[in-house]
Parts: C-alpha cells; sequence; structure tokens
C-alpha cells in the first residue's frame, strides 16, 4: 500500500506548570492510502483528537513527523480540513455564506464561490436552505453544511473528530449513509475519529485501535465489506463478527485503564 499520508513515531506530551506532564502520544504511527477511509477508535483520552490536530498542523509533536504524499507536516495547509463535532457554524452568516467562508478567506471571486457553495449544498442535500442561519436547522443540519464548508476549498484531506457524536440516534444513523455516499463521488482521504465500534466498522476500509494514554497503536483490523454499504449490512453475521473483534481488542485497553 502507497503511503498518502504517514505518521513515524509521534510523540505528544502536555506541559503545565501546576500539574505533572501528560503523555497522550508515545510512537504512534499510521500509513493511510491515498482515497482511503481509515478510522480511529480508542479509550478516551487516548490522544485521537490530538492526532487529527497534529495532522491538521495546529499542534507540532514532541517527537516523530507527519508527511502528506511526501511532504512533511510543519502547519496548516489547504490540502487539510476538519469537521469537528460543534459544528462551528458562524451564527450570523447563512447556509451559503458559512459553506463560503474558506473560499472568501482564499479571496476567491464572489460569483465563483457562490457556484461552489451551491454545487456542494446540492452535494449534501441542503438546496433550499440556502438562505437559512444555522439556529434555524437541525442538528444533522448543522454538520451538513459544516461538511459542506470543509469541502468547499476542495482539500486532499478530510479529518472527522467525532462529527455525528452530538446527534440522536436516527439522524447520526442518515449521516453516516450519506457521508458514505459523498465520499463514494468526491474520493477525498478520511480519516475518522469515533467512540462508536459499530460506526467505524460500517465506515471504513479500515479501523485502527490505539491503546490507553499514552496512545500507540494497538490493532488494525481491514474491513472486508462490499461498497457500497447499505443500512441494512448491519445486521449480517459477518459485520457483528468485524464488530466483535474491535471491541475485544478495545476491550483489554478499557479494562487496563481501572
Amino acid at each position: 500500500m502507497a503511503s498518502f499520508i504517514k505518521a513515524r513515531d509521534v510523540s505528544l506530551v502536555f506541559k503545565s506548570k501546576d500539574r505533572q506532564p501528560v503523555t497522550a502520544l508515545s510512537n504512534f504511527s499510521l500509513d493511510i492510502a491515498h482515497g482511503e477511509f481509515v478510522s480511529i477508535v480508542g479509550p478516551s483520552g487516548c490522544g485521537k483528537s490530538s492526532f487529527l490536530n497534529i495532522l491538521l498542523g495546529l499542534i507540532r509533536p514532541g517527537n516523530g513527523e507527519i508527511h502528506l504524499n511526501g511532504t512533511r507536516i510543519t502547519g496548516p495547509g489547504q490540502e487539510r480540513a476538519m469537521v469537528f463535532q460543534e459544528f462551528g457554524l458562524l451564527p450570523w452568516r447563512t447556509v451559503t455564506a458559512n459553506v463560503e467562508l474558506g473560499l472568501e478567506l482564499k479571496g476567491i471571486a464572489p460569483a465563483q464561490r457562490a457556484e461552489r457553495a451551491t454545487e456542494l449544498i446540492k452535494l449534501v442535500g441542503l438546496t433550499g436552505f440556502e438562505s437559512h442561519y444555522p439556529h434555524e436547522l437541525s442538528g444533522g443540519m448543522k454538520q451538513r453544511v459544516g461538511l459542506a464548508r470543509a469541502l468547499a476549498t476542495e482539500p486532499e484531506v478530510l479529518l472527522m473528530d467525532e462529527p455525528f457524536a452530538a446527534l440522536d440516534a436516527q439522524t447520526r444513523d442518515l449521516m453516516q449513509m450519506e457521508l458514505l455516499q459523498i465520499w463514494e463521488r468526491t474520493k477525498k482521504t478520511v480519516l475518522f475519529v469515533t467512540h462508536s465500534i459499530e460506526e467505524a466498522a460500517y465506515l471504513s476500509d479500515r479501523v485502527i485501535v490505539m491503546t490507553a494514554r499514552p496512545g500507540r497503536t494497538k490493532d488494525i483490523l481491514k474491513i472486508d465489506l462490499p461498497r457500497p454499504r447499505d443500512y441494512e449490512m448491519r445486521l449480517t453475521p459477518e459485520f457483528n463478527d468485524l464488530k466483535l473483534h474491535i471491541w475485544e481488542v478495545l476491550k483489554e485497553e478499557l479494562t487496563s485503564r481501572g
């Protein structure tokens, strides 16, 4: 497998004047192919989100390095975009204006911004809501806006930090299916952090299970399930066997924390 994203021996220690240092990651390594959908699961506090922020370029690791398509990551870049759990929409901007934000910051002309926003709003199923404000949208609709905004600048890598955790169960299932449809069309490289074993197994080509803090790679599971995937696939024995395998690996780490 040719590595599009390559992380080698990444370590991260959070230091404070008033507290003991906390090692979030220790010698964490990861390879992701171009266009691959990879999920990371692990105990709370194992450094999953911290790794995404390192990959985004917002945090510098204490040791190790990450390369994207052969170039070392040393800071933020337009080839990477994040979708957060908290939506992060600007309440005074409409759906269209929120989607256009990244393009506006890049200095793209208004006509081009509007054209791109219209395409993406259609892609995420929000046609007809272009002039609505965030407070007029449901949680699922807000997350679709966040996804469209992340895609607007045409990043090569989409980082997703528990993007559906705040949604109700039915909306979460719907968003998972819609995300897969969008991924099938765009073929972005996706790194998805989640606490849900079922979500990870359903979405991914591979699932990375991390150890308890300090986070390291404990197991890598290839998801050999056919695509495209429908909701009914979750009811198959093969899918439940995969979930059980991930759980058994993860349970060792959850138990080890006491």
